[in-house]
């Protein structure tokens, strides 16, 4: 049985007090990963610090983009009427993911702490170098077909499970955080970590840290020249094996701006600003999206099983950036990629 404490702050000082008394302790809101993490007895934490009644749960405007309370839910966040006039984007990301009830409890904060669904990392029979720094990664040379192509090391090969995060990585969001030292911004492109040598750390979050908010820039690319394009084994309740969000600002047929970040494929949400770049200034055509592609994924490592994912990465970014050309914003369908 795994025995905790519990207790309930009603501000972020007492909230931040009460983590960095105890390095046991874990922040609850939602709970949709925590409590299957204790069910599986992956995470005993010794206190579970609830943070529902902290004043965290509003979207507000600010400097002409968003503030995303930490405690907005992603049911709350997908269908909002300024999420999904001027950054839909973001609001097609997270139908994409989980269900609608999932989306009910999850909270915006806890989408970006969710850990890996690599199957060792939730079996505690197995050596896992995420859940046990040091005792090695049974996905290397193991079951590895849903594992990162991208990014990885010889210490972890797992994944980043959220498709929000891939959105909001494609969005340049700000990640404002709260701990002992103060409060500090976050770029998002900096909040999630590669595994290297240590791959038990998810992300930059200092000891102690808590998430306040996500801002949103005032560019969300409200046209319709944007896809969140999500592959996965079956259509619905499924993480995706690639995913890709792309963006553009075209003038006539010639892309002025380009966003892109992949999901499935890395420890982090993946993006790759040189592809960015190389696609600005270029005609909007599938040879200009391939060279984009080739690129993204000169680098990419397969494993034993998952060769498949590095053809499956190129097809969908190239498809990914027609539809979002094509002003065909978003696609769950399991077709056939050509």
């Amino acid at each position: 049985m795994n025995r905790f404490d519990y207790v309930r702050p009603s501000t972020v000082a007492e909230a931040v007090q009460a983590l960095g008394s105890d390095p046991a302790a874990r922040f609850i809101a939602g709970g949709t990963n925590l409590i299957d993490l204790m069910k599986y007895d992956v995470e005993r934490p010794g206190k579970l610090i609830d943070i529902t009644r902290l004043p965290l749960d509003k979207i507000e405007e600010r400097e002409g983009g968003l503030r995303i309370g930490a405690l907005v839910t992603n049911a709350t966040l997908a269908y909002d009427a300024r999420i999904r006039e001027r950054y839909p984007l973001l609001a097609d990301a997270i139908l994409a993911g989980a269900s609608a009830q999932l989306r009910n409890a999850a909270s915006t904060g806890g989408n970006l702490l969710q850990r890996t669904r690599c199957y060792y990392f939730y079996d505690t029979a197995t050596p896992c170098n995420k859940r046990e720094p040091g005792s090695g990664c049974s996905a290397i040379g193991g079951v590895d077909r849903i594992h990162a192509i991208l990014g990885t090391s010889d210490k972890c090969i797992a994944t980043h499970p959220s498709d929000m995060c891939v959105a909001l990585a494609a969005l340049e969001a700000v990640v404002q955080v709260s701990g002992p030292q103060g409060d500090r911004s976050i770029p998002f492109a900096e909040f999630h970590r590669l595994p290297g040598d240590e791959p038990s750390k998810d992300t930059n979050l200092a000891p102690g840290e808590i998430i306040l908010a996500i801002d949103l820039p005032a560019k969300g690319f409200g046209g319709t020249h944007h896809t969140y394009l999500k592959l996965r084994d079956r259509l619905s309740y499924a993480f995706a094996l690639v995913s890709v969000a792309a963006a553009l600002e075209l003038d006539g047929q010639t892309i002025r701006t380009a966003r892109l970040a992949l999901g499935g494929v890395a420890h982090k949400p993946w993006r790759n600003t040189d592809a960015e770049a190389l696609l600005q200034g270029k005609p909007a055509t599938r040879e200009t999206f391939k060279a984009a592609t080739d690129l993204i994924l000169r680098e990419a490592k397969p494993q034993s099983t998952n060769g498949f994912k590095i053809e499956l990465a190129r097809r969908a970014i190239v498809r990914g950036l027609e539809q979002a050309a094509a002003g065909t914003p978003q696609s769950q369908s399991d077709k056939r990629i050509q």
